[in-house]
């Protein structure tokens, strides 16, 4: 802090506690006229409400002092009264400092046990599930949600259902988290026109047995070949690539018939971040075992 800066605060605090300690000590002993009756003369409602003059109570006196002398002594040992640093040399960076070391003190054995566990082994264990979960909370819900359901407005998928783009086993989990992941579907809008897209995206939806016109679906049949190459002949998706299985009812981006015409026509691009620089590979593992021990609790369901 510059000395101009704490020039101004050290006089900003000088001047308020010194007009408010002014008005402590000379309120009480001030003399206000009265009338005979104890009332100052002031009248509402035509003189049915009359101001009147009592002391202040002692209890009020008293604390109020006190309020002083706490806020003084905390002046003198605290950082407040400008650039001073108080007596005790306190400062929040050093309270961090001091509680992140005991936090890693107490979590740093029960870290050093999970470490290097596959994560189906990691799914059985309810401390780590549990700290899991927290982990999760903490960097995976602004998009899959807190409990992991996903968001099709940016296409993060639903962790928790048993349906998988990559996979579901422990280790391809970890590699998600750990390296990310970018799935990219290409737009077709220069190849096929909009009746074909809409003939392509019923029959998307009979491959899952959602409400479709089989008309169209049966059109759309012969131009789903463009899409064989990743989605398979038969639409069941390819965890290799990252395409995701059409005979679900699970769609990534929504169901109904115009989000899949939109999605053949225009493509998507999903992008999920790398985390190994901010996460460890023992923190990575507890997330990884939180959402397999919940998709396969589902899938056992």
């Amino acid at each position: 802090m510059s000395p101009f800066w704490s020039g101004w605060i050290m006089f900003l605090i000088v001047f308020n506690l010194g007009i408010t300690l002014f008005l402590f000590l000379w309120g009480p002993r001030v003399k206000i006229p009265t009338l005979p009756d104890g009332t100052t003369g002031h009248v509402w409602a035509h003189g049915v409400l009359r101001e009147g003059m009592n002391r202040l109570p002692l209890w009020w006196i008293v604390m109020s002092g006190a309020m002083f002398v706490i806020g003084f002594a905390y002046l003198y040992l605290y950082p407040g009264f400008g650039s001073s640093k108080g007596s005790l040399g306190w400062t929040s960076h050093k309270q961090l400092a001091q509680d992140t070391a005991a936090n890693r003190a107490k979590l740093d054995p029960i870290l050093a046990g999970f470490a290097g566990k596959p994560v189906d082994a990691l799914a059985a264990d309810s401390t780590a599930t549990r700290m899991g979960e927290r982990l999760f909370i903490d960097n995976c819900a602004a998009c899959h949600g807190r409990e992991g359901h996903g968001n099709r407005v940016i296409g993060a998928p639903n962790l928790i259902d048993a349906t998988w783009i990559y996979g579901g086993d422990g280790a391809t989990l970890l590699t998600s988290i750990l390296d990310g992941r970018h799935g990219t579907m290409p737009p077709f809008s220069s190849s096929l026109d909009k009746a074909a897209i809409e003939n392509l995206a019923n029959y998307v939806l009979s491959l899952s047995g959602r409400d479709h016109s089989p008309a169209k679906a049966k059109l759309g049949a012969e131009n789903f070949a463009v899409c064989a190459a990743c989605h398979g002949p038969t639409g069941t998706g390819n965890p290799a690539l990252g395409a995701p299985n059409l005979t679900t009812a699970d769609e990534l981006y929504g169901r109904d018939l115009a989000t899949i015409e939109q999605t053949i026509r225009n493509g998507r691009s999903g992008v999920m971040p790398a985390w190994r620089t901010r996460l460890t590979d023992t923190d990575a593992r507890l997330i990884a075992a939180w959402v397999y021990a919940r998709s396969h609790a589902n899938a056992a369901h």
